[in-house]
Protein backbone atom coordinates (compact mmCIF):
# COMPACT_ATOMS: atom_id res chain seq x y z
CA UNK A 1 0.00 0.00 0.00
CA UNK A 2 3.10 2.70 1.00
CA UNK A 3 4.31 2.05 -2.03
CA UNK A 4 1.38 2.51 -3.92
CA UNK A 5 1.07 5.98 -2.73
CA UNK A 6 4.60 6.57 -3.06
CA UNK A 7 4.20 6.08 -7.03
CA UNK A 8 0.90 7.98 -6.79
CA UNK A 9 2.63 10.91 -4.88
CA UNK A 10 6.01 10.92 -6.87
CA UNK A 11 3.42 10.91 -9.86
CA UNK A 12 1.80 14.09 -9.05
CA UNK A 13 5.49 15.92 -8.41
CA UNK A 14 6.19 14.92 -12.09
CA UNK A 15 3.20 16.24 -13.40
CA UNK A 16 3.07 19.35 -10.76
CA UNK A 17 3.08 21.06 -13.79
CA UNK A 18 0.89 19.62 -15.43
CA UNK A 19 -2.02 19.69 -12.76
CA UNK A 20 -1.60 23.13 -12.29
CA UNK A 21 -2.22 24.30 -15.75
CA UNK A 22 -5.38 22.34 -15.80
CA UNK A 23 -6.67 24.14 -12.59
CA UNK A 24 -8.34 26.86 -14.69
CA UNK A 25 -10.02 24.24 -16.27
CA UNK A 26 -12.06 23.04 -12.81
CA UNK A 27 -13.05 26.82 -12.40
CA UNK A 28 -16.11 28.13 -13.71
CA UNK A 29 -15.34 30.90 -16.55
CA UNK A 30 -16.34 34.08 -14.35
CA UNK A 31 -14.17 32.68 -11.57
CA UNK A 32 -11.09 32.61 -14.06
CA UNK A 33 -11.78 35.89 -15.73
CA UNK A 34 -12.48 37.45 -11.85
CA UNK A 35 -9.10 36.14 -11.06
CA UNK A 36 -7.55 37.78 -14.65
CA UNK A 37 -8.99 41.18 -13.83
CA UNK A 38 -7.44 41.35 -10.27
CA UNK A 39 -4.43 41.96 -11.70
CA UNK A 40 -2.62 39.08 -9.30
CA UNK A 41 0.31 38.20 -12.26
CA UNK A 42 -0.69 34.54 -14.24
CA UNK A 43 3.47 33.51 -13.90
CA UNK A 44 2.58 34.41 -10.26
CA UNK A 45 -0.44 32.47 -10.17
CA UNK A 46 1.01 28.89 -11.99
CA UNK A 47 4.27 29.47 -9.11
CA UNK A 48 1.87 29.20 -6.07
CA UNK A 49 -0.17 26.12 -7.62
CA UNK A 50 2.62 24.60 -8.57
CA UNK A 51 4.09 24.71 -5.14
CA UNK A 52 1.13 23.54 -3.46
CA UNK A 53 0.69 20.60 -5.75
CA UNK A 54 4.42 19.59 -4.98
CA UNK A 55 3.42 19.44 -1.25
CA UNK A 56 0.74 17.51 -2.01
CA UNK A 57 2.94 14.67 -3.93
CA UNK A 58 5.52 15.10 -0.94
CA UNK A 59 3.15 14.10 1.58
CA UNK A 60 2.53 10.86 -0.28
CA UNK A 61 5.95 10.11 0.31
CA UNK A 62 5.93 10.11 4.08
CA UNK A 63 6.89 13.60 3.85
CA UNK A 64 6.07 16.42 6.62
CA UNK A 65 4.61 19.50 4.85
CA UNK A 66 1.93 20.61 7.32
CA UNK A 67 4.25 23.72 8.11
CA UNK A 68 5.22 24.51 4.36
CA UNK A 69 1.49 24.31 3.70
CA UNK A 70 1.09 26.87 6.33
CA UNK A 71 3.54 29.25 4.95
CA UNK A 72 1.95 29.16 1.96
CA UNK A 73 -1.71 29.88 2.53
CA UNK A 74 0.04 32.90 4.46
CA UNK A 75 1.84 33.76 1.70
CA UNK A 76 -1.31 33.36 -0.93
CA UNK A 77 -3.43 35.26 1.14
CA UNK A 78 -1.40 37.90 1.33
CA UNK A 79 -0.96 38.81 -2.10
CA UNK A 80 -4.48 37.81 -3.11
CA UNK A 81 -5.17 40.51 -0.12
CA UNK A 82 -2.97 42.97 -1.97
CA UNK A 83 -4.85 42.33 -5.38
CA UNK A 84 -8.08 42.80 -3.54
CA UNK A 85 -9.12 39.30 -4.18
CA UNK A 86 -12.03 38.20 -2.04
CA UNK A 87 -11.87 35.54 0.21
CA UNK A 88 -14.68 33.60 -1.36
CA UNK A 89 -12.35 33.84 -4.54
CA UNK A 90 -8.99 32.42 -3.05
CA UNK A 91 -10.72 29.59 -1.19
CA UNK A 92 -12.90 28.76 -4.42
CA UNK A 93 -9.65 28.69 -6.21
CA UNK A 94 -7.88 26.51 -3.54
CA UNK A 95 -10.37 24.21 -4.07
CA UNK A 96 -10.22 23.93 -7.72
CA UNK A 97 -6.66 22.44 -6.46
CA UNK A 98 -8.68 19.60 -5.46
CA UNK A 99 -10.49 18.81 -8.58
CA UNK A 100 -7.57 19.33 -10.89
CA UNK A 101 -5.80 17.00 -9.20
CA UNK A 102 -8.38 14.25 -8.72
CA UNK A 103 -8.29 14.10 -12.87
CA UNK A 104 -4.89 13.03 -13.04
CA UNK A 105 -5.42 10.55 -9.97
CA UNK A 106 -8.37 9.06 -11.72
CA UNK A 107 -6.18 8.12 -14.63
CA UNK A 108 -3.53 6.94 -12.75
CA UNK A 109 -6.36 4.71 -11.11
CA UNK A 110 -6.95 3.51 -14.55
CA UNK A 111 -3.97 3.29 -16.11
CA UNK A 112 -2.22 0.90 -13.07
CA UNK A 113 -5.53 -0.79 -11.46
CA UNK A 114 -5.30 1.02 -8.30
CA UNK A 115 -7.89 -0.73 -5.25
CA UNK A 116 -10.20 1.80 -4.60
CA UNK A 117 -8.75 1.65 -0.99
CA UNK A 118 -5.71 3.30 -2.34
CA UNK A 119 -7.45 6.62 -3.54
CA UNK A 120 -9.37 6.53 -0.25
CA UNK A 121 -6.14 6.38 1.37
CA UNK A 122 -4.85 8.84 -0.97
CA UNK A 123 -8.02 11.36 0.03
CA UNK A 124 -7.36 10.85 3.43
CA UNK A 125 -4.07 12.72 3.58
CA UNK A 126 -4.77 15.09 0.40
CA UNK A 127 -7.52 16.79 1.72
CA UNK A 128 -6.84 17.57 5.00
CA UNK A 129 -3.79 19.50 3.45
CA UNK A 130 -6.32 21.39 1.18
CA UNK A 131 -8.77 21.96 4.10
CA UNK A 132 -5.86 23.39 6.30
CA UNK A 133 -4.83 25.92 3.24
CA UNK A 134 -8.13 27.41 3.27
CA UNK A 135 -8.44 27.47 6.75
CA UNK A 136 -5.05 29.25 7.35
CA UNK A 137 -6.12 31.86 4.42
CA UNK A 138 -9.28 32.57 5.75
CA UNK A 139 -7.34 32.87 9.13
CA UNK A 140 -5.15 36.01 7.43
CA UNK A 141 -8.39 37.57 5.56
CA UNK A 142 -9.87 37.78 9.07
CA UNK A 143 -6.98 39.50 10.93
CA UNK A 144 -6.73 41.48 7.96
CA UNK A 145 -9.96 42.59 8.33
CA UNK A 146 -10.26 43.33 12.32
CA UNK A 147 -7.16 45.31 11.27
CA UNK A 148 -8.90 47.59 9.01
CA UNK A 149 -11.96 47.67 11.28
CA UNK A 150 -9.59 48.45 14.21
CA UNK A 151 -8.30 51.39 12.12
CA UNK A 152 -12.19 52.93 10.75
CA UNK A 153 -12.83 52.28 14.87
CA UNK A 154 -10.07 54.19 15.96
CA UNK A 155 -10.24 56.94 13.16
CA UNK A 156 -13.90 57.10 14.18
CA UNK A 157 -13.29 57.42 17.58
CA UNK A 158 -10.90 60.30 17.15
CA UNK A 159 -13.56 62.20 15.01
CA UNK A 160 -15.88 61.62 17.72
CA UNK A 161 -13.32 64.35 20.00
CA UNK A 162 -13.46 67.46 17.68
CA UNK A 163 -11.85 70.02 19.29
CA UNK A 164 -12.61 73.28 17.68
CA UNK A 165 -10.30 76.57 17.92
CA UNK A 166 -12.67 79.32 18.18
CA UNK A 167 -10.04 81.94 18.46
CA UNK A 168 -6.19 82.31 18.94
CA UNK A 169 -5.62 79.87 21.98
CA UNK A 170 -9.11 79.10 22.47
CA UNK A 171 -11.56 76.00 21.85
CA UNK A 172 -14.16 74.35 22.63
CA UNK A 173 -14.71 70.76 22.74
CA UNK A 174 -18.05 69.08 22.40
CA UNK A 175 -19.06 65.91 23.25
CA UNK A 176 -21.83 63.77 22.20
CA UNK A 177 -22.59 60.05 23.28
CA UNK A 178 -21.55 57.86 26.14
CA UNK A 179 -18.27 58.51 27.73
CA UNK A 180 -17.24 55.15 28.88
CA UNK A 181 -13.04 54.34 29.92
CA UNK A 182 -11.73 53.63 26.48
CA UNK A 183 -13.37 57.28 25.49
CA UNK A 184 -12.20 58.95 28.13
CA UNK A 185 -8.92 58.34 27.58
CA UNK A 186 -9.15 59.48 24.08
CA UNK A 187 -10.81 62.35 24.61
CA UNK A 188 -7.98 63.46 27.09
CA UNK A 189 -5.22 62.46 24.73
CA UNK A 190 -6.49 64.07 21.56
CA UNK A 191 -7.16 67.36 23.96
CA UNK A 192 -4.06 67.19 25.36
CA UNK A 193 -2.31 66.99 21.66
CA UNK A 194 -4.32 69.19 20.05
CA UNK A 195 -4.12 72.18 22.92
CA UNK A 196 0.24 71.85 22.44
CA UNK A 197 -0.50 71.77 18.86
CA UNK A 198 -3.05 74.68 18.91
CA UNK A 199 -1.10 76.34 21.94
CA UNK A 200 -4.64 76.72 24.03
CA UNK A 201 -4.53 78.08 26.68
CA UNK A 202 -8.48 77.84 27.15
CA UNK A 203 -10.84 74.68 26.94
CA UNK A 204 -14.39 74.60 27.03
CA UNK A 205 -15.99 71.03 27.72
CA UNK A 206 -19.29 71.05 26.74
CA UNK A 207 -21.09 67.83 27.78
CA UNK A 208 -24.70 68.66 26.68
CA UNK A 209 -24.55 66.07 24.37
CA UNK A 210 -23.53 63.37 27.28
CA UNK A 211 -26.88 61.21 28.38
CA UNK A 212 -25.31 60.15 31.64
CA UNK A 213 -22.81 61.51 34.22
CA UNK A 214 -22.76 59.29 36.90
CA UNK A 215 -19.38 58.95 39.53
CA UNK A 216 -17.38 57.29 36.71
CA UNK A 217 -17.88 59.34 33.97
CA UNK A 218 -17.58 62.27 36.66
CA UNK A 219 -14.44 60.57 37.68
CA UNK A 220 -13.27 60.47 33.91
CA UNK A 221 -13.83 63.98 33.49
CA UNK A 222 -11.83 65.07 36.37
CA UNK A 223 -9.15 63.34 35.04
CA UNK A 224 -9.46 65.10 32.04
CA UNK A 225 -9.91 68.87 33.63
CA UNK A 226 -6.38 68.21 35.69
CA UNK A 227 -4.53 67.11 32.87
CA UNK A 228 -5.41 69.60 31.16
CA UNK A 229 -4.53 71.99 33.82
CA UNK A 230 -1.21 70.33 34.50
CA UNK A 231 -0.55 71.52 30.90
CA UNK A 232 -0.77 74.81 31.17
CA UNK A 233 -4.89 75.19 29.67
CA UNK A 234 -8.05 76.01 32.05
CA UNK A 235 -10.95 74.43 31.45
CA UNK A 236 -14.56 75.59 31.81
CA UNK A 237 -16.99 73.25 31.65
CA UNK A 238 -20.69 73.72 29.83
CA UNK A 239 -23.51 71.93 29.28
CA UNK A 240 -24.87 70.37 33.15
CA UNK A 241 -28.15 70.14 32.15
CA UNK A 242 -30.72 70.56 35.44
CA UNK A 243 -31.16 66.86 35.81
CA UNK A 244 -27.62 66.09 35.19
CA UNK A 245 -26.72 68.42 38.38
CA UNK A 246 -29.58 67.00 40.27
CA UNK A 247 -27.76 63.45 39.84
CA UNK A 248 -24.33 64.39 40.64
CA UNK A 249 -25.92 66.17 43.67
CA UNK A 250 -27.74 63.01 44.93
CA UNK A 251 -24.56 60.96 43.96
CA UNK A 252 -22.45 63.84 46.11
CA UNK A 253 -20.01 64.97 43.27
CA UNK A 254 -17.69 67.72 43.71
CA UNK A 255 -17.80 69.60 41.10
CA UNK A 256 -16.51 72.82 43.21
CA UNK A 257 -12.78 72.93 41.93
CA UNK A 258 -13.92 72.88 37.81
CA UNK A 259 -15.17 76.16 36.49
CA UNK A 260 -18.45 75.63 34.80
CA UNK A 261 -21.13 77.41 33.13
CA UNK A 262 -24.80 77.15 32.39
CA UNK A 263 -24.05 76.76 28.43
CA UNK A 264 -21.34 77.36 25.79
CA UNK A 265 -22.74 80.63 25.18
CA UNK A 266 -21.93 82.23 28.50
CA UNK A 267 -18.89 80.25 28.55
CA UNK A 268 -17.84 82.14 25.21
CA UNK A 269 -19.59 85.68 26.79
CA UNK A 270 -17.18 85.65 29.66
CA UNK A 271 -14.03 84.67 27.36
CA UNK A 272 -14.41 88.27 25.79
CA UNK A 273 -16.72 86.70 22.79
CA UNK A 274 -19.72 89.39 22.15
CA UNK A 275 -22.38 90.25 19.65
CA UNK A 276 -21.18 92.98 17.45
Amino acid sequence: MKDELHYIGNKIQENALEITLNIPNAQDAKHTKQLENSGFPLEERIAYREELIGYLGQALCDVKVEEKVDQWSIKIAKRAIHFNVPLAQCLRAIGAYRTALWDTLTEELHKNNFYAITMLDVSKMIDPLIDRACSVTGSVYENHSNELMEVAYSALEELSVPVVPVAEGIAVIPLVGAVDTRRAALIMEVSLREGARLNLEEVILDVSGVPIIDTMVADQIFKIVSALKISGIHTVLTGLRPEIAQTIMSLGLDFNHIETKFNMRKALYDLGFRRQ
